[in-house]
């Protein structure tokens, strides 16, 4: 378009700019099938990571740039991140500190297309090809917001033994990638957060359920590959997660607690008259993990040889299951409650890390067989799950993620989500990043460097990206309040809890039973 003899060019409507978008799309779907490795070559990553940084370009929406600028600098920052205004400081943030509390609050971020993103990367690659996930709750806790909605009562440990505390705050649900040995990595691909009239089991069924859907969609399982193992803590309703997710190619393993009661299958019934024939009971013997004496002979017993926790010995026994009521999540059941067969394991070891005692821990798999090689991965894969918390802690502590003083949880969700394309990032750069070591760090071998090393030389690897970002457009502040007015308009306050009536199932009294 031509306006007095110039060319007038309306950004949004270039063929170049539309072809820039389709190359994103088309990189994002280019990394589906991939698996990472150690050996991969260095331009190949540098095309992944510049590919995955213009997927997130334009996963971004309203404020665009300022959001973009501010994951650039929370990864080039060369010390932790303590609150959000320090970013602007950065040279790879070119605005204003209220630009960037402006990209949080009024900002987009589409959510959609960046799970579509991280399910595209190139997941840990296990020697048996089977993918292995972790879900846990991470807290965000904001005690003393008292104008910040849909806060929850999170469960945080104290210093002191069995001392828990409840904290207002905001619960997130993470699904990470687990990777194969000692290593403080992991690859979150989905965080949801938590509101107060949420079923936890049904959100973290949904949450699951999607993950393997875009893992499906973007070609990392396909017909004939093992199931994918899910690996959860204690705390969650295993047998509900495993009736749920039945219909998929997925394998729910976790801990379960040491005063649990689980069900042999029932014996068949003796041949009787039909006259005499009544209901087949649908529970056999007692499983008791408190009772030692109710504990038959396992099907299997495996001793493995570990480095860090001594001699671990895993006692399997198969087909258990846990007895339903028809109350809380199953309150609703329509016919017969389900019978969810699976595979009970009993771990100890000889220590913990630090010469600690080790109680021994009960497993419970969905799917896994009695064999010894079924027995070994799932154990093994549970304690691969404790990586998640290395992660959680880099978030918190490095990465800032529970640092800003946020009021809106909408605004807490965009922040989160430029956390976990910033951990994305550090994920895809791991193997360009130089070991730049303190002077009392120990060097670091090839392939192991650790997230906050790779963030020390983040910088580096930036300069030799494309950039993305325009440069901002100047402006002034607006008047604002003015000086010596009050408050006319008070934010409102919110309550902490559930916001729905938790259902309990009636019991009868004496009086009732005569």
């Amino acid at each position: 378009m031509t306006a007095g003899g110039h060319r007038v060019i309306i950004f949004g409507f270039l063929s170049q700019n539309l072809k820039t978008k389709a190359v994103a799309v088309a990189n994002s779907m280019a990394w589906a099938g991939v698996r990472a490795d150690a050996g991969d070559d260095r331009d190949q990553a540098r095309v992944r990571l510049a590919g995955f940084r213009r997927e997130l370009y334009w996963c971004l929406g309203r404020r665009r740039d300022a959001l973009f600028e501010t994951a650039d600098a929370v990864l080039c920052k060369q010390d932790r991140v303590h609150m959000v205004a320090e970013l602007s400081l950065e040279a790879e943030c070119r605005r204003g500190h209220g630009a960037v509390y402006d990209g949080l609050n009024c900002g987009e971020v589409r959510i959609g297309r960046l799970r579509r993103g991280l399910a595209g990367l190139p997941l840990p690659a296990w020697p048996d090809g089977r993918i292995r996930l972790a879900a846990d709750v991470s807290n965000w806790l904001r005690p003393d917001a008292e104008t910040s909605p849909e806060r929850l009562f999170c469960h945080c440990y104290a210093r002191g033994k069995g001392n828990a505390q409840m904290i207002p705050g905001w619960p997130y649900s993470f699904v990470a990638a687990l990777e194969p040995g000692r290593t403080s990595w992991t690859l979150p691909l989905d965080a949801v957060r938590l509101g107060p009239a949420d079923d936890a089991t049904e959100v973290t069924a949904a949450q699951v359920r999607e993950v393997a859907e875009r893992l499906i969609d973007a070609g990392h399982w396909r017909d004939g590959d093992p199931d994918i193992l899910v690996v959860f803590d204690a705390g969650y309703d295993l047998t509900r997660l495993a009736w749920l997710l039945r219909d998929l190619p997925v394998e729910v393993a976790g801990r379960l607690r040491s005063d649990r009661v689980m069900y042999f299958p029932a014996p068949p019934r003796p041949a009787r008259p039909a006259a005499t024939g009544g209901r087949r009971p649908r529970h056999g013997a007692v499983l008791k993990f408190a009772e030692p004496a109710t504990w038959p002979a396992p099907a299997v017993t495996t001793v493995t040889e570990t480095t860090r926790y001594g001699t671990a010995t895993a006692t399997a026994w198969g087909r258990l299951h846990q007895r339903l009521e028809t109350r809380c999540g199953w309150q609703d059941h329509d016919g017969e409650l389900p019978v969810i067969e699976g595979t009970l394991i009993r771990l100890c070891v000889d220590h913990l890390p630090g010469n600690r005692d080790a109680e021994p821990v009960w497993l419970w798999s969905s799917r896994a067989g009695t064999s010894a090689e079924e027995v070994d991965r799932t154990w093994q894969a549970f304690l691969r799950r404790f990586d998640i918390e290395h992660t959680f802690r880099f978030l918190k502590q490095v990465l800032g993620w529970t640092r800003p003083k946020l009021r809106d949880p909408a605004a807490a969700d965009r922040w989160t989500w430029l956390i976990i394309a910033c951990y994305a990032q550090l994920y895809l750069a791991r193997h360009l990043a130089a070991d730049l070591r303190l002077p009392w760090q120990q060097p670091c071998p090839p392939g192991r460097l650790t997230p906050a090393r790779v963030r020390r030389g983040f910088r580096r690897i930036r300069q030799a990206l494309p950039g993305l970002a325009s440069a901002p457009k100047p402006g002034k502040p607006g008047p604002g309040r003015p000086p010596g007015s009050r408050n006319r308009r008070p934010a409102t306050r919110h309550d902490v809890g559930k916001t729905v009536k938790q259902t309990k199932p009636e019991k009868k009294t004496r009086r009732q039973t005569g």
